[in-house]
Order: C-alpha cells, then sequence, then structure tokens
C-alpha cells in the first residue's frame, strides 16, 4: 500500500498536475489584415485554473487557455483605426510550439500567427588590433 501511494506521488495524478501553461511568456503576433499585416507583441500568464492575464502590447489581456486552445476575450484602443472595441483571439496551440488562429476587433477580422520571440544573438567581440613585435633597429 505504501509502495502505490509513493509510485502515485512519483508518476503523479492528472489531477494533482497544474494547467498546461503552454503560452505563458512573451510572444511575438502577426496579424494579417485588409491593410497588410501588423505586428504585435504579447505576454502571458496562464494560472492553474486555465485563466489568461497579461499584456497586448499595451493592454491588458484576458481569456482562457485549456486543452492547447486559446480564447481571449479583452478591451483593446486602435489608434491607426480610432476606435476601442473587445479584442478576440481565438487559437490553438500546434506541436511546434506556435500558435494560430483566428481574430476579431470592431468590424475587421482574419487571421493570425504567433511564435516565441528568438533571443538576439550575442554581439561578437570587438576586433582588437593585433601586437606588434617591436624590432630593434
Amino acid at each position: 500500500m505504501i509502495v502505490a501511494a509513493v509510485l502515485c506521488l512519483a508518476v503523479g495524478s492528472p489531477y494533482l498536475h497544474a494547467q498546461d501553461a503552454g503560452i505563458s511568456g512573451k510572444w511575438h503576433f502577426v496579424l494579417a489584415t485588409p491593410g497588410g499585416d501588423r505586428d504585435v507583441d504579447a505576454d502571458f500568464a496562464v494560472d492553474n485554473d486555465g485563466n489568461v492575464t497579461g499584456k497586448w502590447g499595451n493592454a491588458d489581456v484576458a481569456g482562457t487557455y485549456k486543452d492547447g486552445k486559446m480564447a481571449l476575450t479583452f478591451q483593446f484602443t486602435s489608434e491607426e483605426a480610432g476606435a476601442t472595441a473587445d479584442m478576440k483571439l481565438n487559437g490553438k496551440l500546434d506541436d511546434a510550439g506556435a500558435l494560430a488562429g483566428d481574430w476579431a476587433f470592431s468590424e475587421y477580422n482574419g487571421t493570425f500567427q504567433a511564435a516565441r520571440p528568438t533571443a538576439a544573438p550575442a554581439p561578437a567581440p570587438a576586433a582588437t588590433p593585433a601586437a606588434t613585435e617591436s624590432k630593434p633597429q
């Protein structure tokens, strides 16, 4: 009996695991719009119940993430469109760790792709002048 209890704790139970936080962290979204692609950076946090909070640009995010599916609805102000309305994003996390889905804002809508930003490569060290040997004259 004790061995079974220890085994359950070691292996874990699906009821003891926190909600998959697969979208927690920073993202770079590219929204396909009639006026061309729009880029937005976002930062999400997912709690144990699958509630999503964070930032979409400067806007506060609200929504859910469960079973690999994201559903966000939050107030957003677009200076370009001159409107404040609900931004709705519905997407799915794929096996490669990217998000794809649909967005809607005011009378606009389209699709999106999102990926985690890649770290910029470290700058190369500054070149140092080669040491020169002094020769006696």
